[in-house]
């Protein structure tokens, strides 16, 4: 069985030139970066707002397993099928970034027979976007330590800086570290500590920028710490949004590249969902739903945390209501999260299976009730996936009103998703969602956070400690109680506890951090044990990636 990397190598990929062609992109509306990668003009971009927008269609998942459900790979593949059935479709996803893929994911490109290519490229630096994010936050980072050094007009107090430095590797001796060691010519000595590219909000605010002018507005908003009398100090406090805008200039122009069946993909943007927003950005996305009849996008790890945010981040900030979501499941994950290990997952199990079916329940209940959406449940198919298990799970899920469709998109490309590509053509056309938001503008920061606990994880509380109860008050005394709440938690359950499967209910979540994040626009609240700076694990996946004597890369997934 050939890998993922060896399909992406043997690939016949399109000059970039002919994918925008087929999307109606003249030829003076982009900059290509070789042959197979370009960068869409804003200009054009801007051209294209009187037009009417396509369907939008959200690719989300139940909670992730070490199993792996293929949300990026069903992604690709209803993107395909929906093409093959005579649909205008172009895919937007999020760039990967460099930490998971040497960390513990491998690539993040999709799989099998359903990739988006160059997938190397696109693994390893692509446009150089991540790099863009990280200079500008470091920019903003040193002019910071440097106003410091030279007299603290500003009055901002070293004990409360609230900007850190980022890199795009997962690096845990980073987390917390002292700066301005070596004496009077290196600064003042202050603690500080790094976050993952992904997870900063340049990053943040990069993928919700609709515009430069936007851009620089928000960057401008960022609030990099406090005075001893507790007055916020900005970015623009400092001057450096202008320049800082400078370096993302470029990288916030969408990248356009294809799928193995030479299909049109957005790919642009990477904000982790269970640290950040977790979606690609929105100009990919407008751009999509203006040049298509529809737009296939994706959210961060399941409909509780990705998709959530999605909804009221996202959508929120854009103006954007999606027609129908498509629910990414495998037997596999399911018999997981029935209490199954993993090495038994390849057999079949159907009391596990079905004591796992209440975590997709749960998802498909979020979905149609509190995101007001018609769904779709597209089960990834394995080889060893039995007819009983299949049969099961469409009997016990039938009462959802929600279809159960296998799809063998990772074996067969767009033509294994077809069946997927007609059911969500038929309820997105349907027209009987009733999107709404999960809480509304005027809710307090508090009241937000616990209809998100409560309706999405099923918990029957949040708590915090007086401190951060007082910090989200200062908050809102401050002016920013009509934010949208941006959770950080672990995606592997419901709860804050990763080792509880299934749907747990009852539980209580507690708000362990607070963190403004003025230019993005929204309200952070760290939950649990989740690290804005991940590790690498006992043996990352550096460990298998390699080049070979004619400069191939190989072990990339």
């Amino acid at each position: 069985m050939r890998s993922d990397i060896e399909i992406a190598q043997a690939a016949k990929l399109k000059p970039i030139a002919e994918i925008a062609a087929r999307l109606g992109i003249p030829e003076d509306a982009y900059d290509t970066y070789g042959r197979y990668k370009a960068k869409v003009s804003l200009d054009y971009i801007e051209s294209l707002k009187s037009r009417p927008n396509g369907r939008l269609i959200l690719v989300s998942a139940m909670s992730p397993t070490p199993a792996g459900e293929g949300k990026t790979t069903t992604t690709v593949g209803l993107g395909d099928a929906l093409n093959r059935i005579g649909k205008r479709t172009v895919i937007c996803l999020r760039e990967p970034s460099l930490g998971p893929v040497f960390g513990m994911k491998g690539g993040a490109a999709g799989g099998g027979m359903a990739q988006v290519v160059p997938m190397e490229d696109i693994n390893l630096h692509f446009t150089g976007d991540f790099n863009a994010i990280a200079l500008a936050n470091n920019l903003l980072a040193a002019l910071i330590d440097n106003h410091i050094h030279h007299g603290n007009a500003l009055g901002l107090d070293v004990r409360r800086i609230a900007w850190k430095r980022v890199m795009d590797m997962n690096d845990r001796a980073l987390r917390d570290i002292t700066v301005g060691l070596g004496g009077p010519g290196n600064g003042y000595p202050r603690q500080d500590g790094f976050d993952i590219v992904v997870a900063s909000e340049v990053m943040a605010i990069f993928c919700l920028a609709t515009t430069l002018a936007d851009l620089k507005k928000r960057l401008g908003n960022i609030v990099v710490g406090y005075t001893r009398d507790q007055n916020p100090v900005c970015a623009r406090d400092l001057k450096a949004e202008g320049a800082m805008s400078v370096l993302l200039r470029d990288a916030l122009k969408p990248n356009l590249v294809q799928t193995l069946e030479n299909n049109p993909a957005f790919i642009h943007g990477g904000p982790f969902a269970n640290i950040a927003h977790g979606c690609n950005s929105v100009l990919a996305t407008q751009t999509a739903l203006k040049l298509a009849d529809y737009a296939v996008t994706e959210a961060g790890f399941g409909a509780d945390l990705g998709a959530e945010k999605f909804i009221d981040i996202k959508c929120r900030e854009a103006g954007l209501e999606p027609a129908a979501v498509v629910l990414v499941a495998t037997i596999r994950a399911l018999k997981y999260h029935g209490g199954c290990e993993v090495p038994d997952l390849d057999k079949e199990n159907l009391p596990a299976l079905e004591r796992g079916l209440a975590n997709l329940e749960r998802h498909v209940h979020n979905v149609r009730n509190h995101y007001g959406l018609p769904c779709v449940v597209a089960v990834n198919h394995f080889t060893f996936d039995t007819a009983r298990e299949f049969n099961l799970l469409q009997s016990k899920m039938a009462h959802l009103e929600a279809p159960v469709i296998s799809a063998r998109h990772w074996a067969e490309g767009g033509a294994g998703a077809e069946a997927v590509a007609r059911a969500i053509v038929d309820v997105a056309e349907g027209g009987d969602g009733k999107f709404r938001f999960v809480y509304d503008d005027a809710m307090p920061l508090w009241e937000k956070m616990k209809a998100i606990a409560t309706k999405i994880y099923g918990a029957s509380e949040i708590t915090a400690e007086r401190d951060v109860r007082a910090q989200i008050k200062r908050l809102e005394d401050s002016g920013y109680a009509r934010y949208p709440v941006c959770v950080a938690k672990t995606q592997y359950s419901f709860s804050t506890d990763p080792h509880l499967r299934g749907a747990p209910s009852g539980h209580t979540v507690n708000i362990r951090e607070v963190r403004l994040r003025a230019g993005a626009g929204f309200i952070l609240m760290i939950c649990g044990d989740i690290m804005t700076m991940p590790g690498l694990p006992k043996v990352p996946s550096s460990a298998h990636i390699d080049i070979d004597e004619r400069g191939r890369v190989i072990g990339l997934f």
